[in-house]
């Protein structure tokens, strides 16, 4: 599988519209957890986070806060902040506009039915939104995306690389892509606490977007 552990300088200028980082100024990172949530994950994700006093992101899947609502208002009542992440995870460049936009109602629909909260952010599955559907989607959200990917779901990777790696390209403002989901199970609870860990050893602060 070829991808990169970050993305490079370029790419944010071209589609400057998308968040990609915030202040490279302040010494903070935005963790963000995408696909969940799903019990035996989410839940050792939160637990995690909450041992060191940390804040994160996590862009749901709304298929999961149906099957899932007290995990998905665990994660709001723990003080995280949510994102839409579409109702079953579409992938843009494969989904007519209609159908994408509604996938996004629904999610949104679902999350503020079992948590009581509207998101205001959008990330697209597999990063991939058409420049139509983004010129419609940021009338009503902020559009992230991530400048540091972990490369938890890649099976070819090893913990301990996926570990090194994205140690190697956090810096001021970036957002870290991790997944709370069943196929990055194994990885995440190898490597999210020495990840953590040495986010406070960098004396990184942890917030929301």
């Amino acid at each position: 599988m070829v991808w990169l552990h970050h993305i490079p300088s370029f790419v944010p200028k071209i589609f400057d519209e998308m968040v990609w980082h915030k202040s490279r100024e302040h010494r903070k990172v935005y963790l963000t957890f995408d696909d969940g949530p799903v019990p035996g994950i989410t839940d050792f994700v939160l637990e995690e986070l909450a041992k060191r006093g940390m804040t994160a992101t996590f862009f749901m899947v709304g298929d999961n806060v149906g099957k899932f609502p007290e995990l998905a208002k665990s994660v709001y009542e723990s003080g995280h902040a949510i994102g839409n992440h579409t109702y079953h995870h579409v992938d843009g460049f494969g989904t007519p506009d209609q159908k994408y936009f509604e996938e996004i109602r629904l999610c949104q629909d679902e999350i503020r039915n079992r948590t009581g909260f509207s998101p205001s952010i959008f990330r697209p599955p597999y990063g991939k939104i058409t420049r139509r559907q983004f010129k419609e989607v940021s009338k009503h959200y902020q559009v992230v995306l991530w400048d540091v990917i972990s490369g938890d779901y890649d099976p070819g990777q090893s913990p301990g690389k996926c570990l090194s790696k994205t140690k190697e390209h956090t810096k001021k403002g970036s957002i870290i892509l991790f997944h709370d989901q069943q196929k990055t199970e194994k990885v995440i609870k190898a490597v999210l606490p020495d990840y953590l860990d040495f986010v406070n050893d960098q004396g990184f602060e942890t917030a929301k977007l």
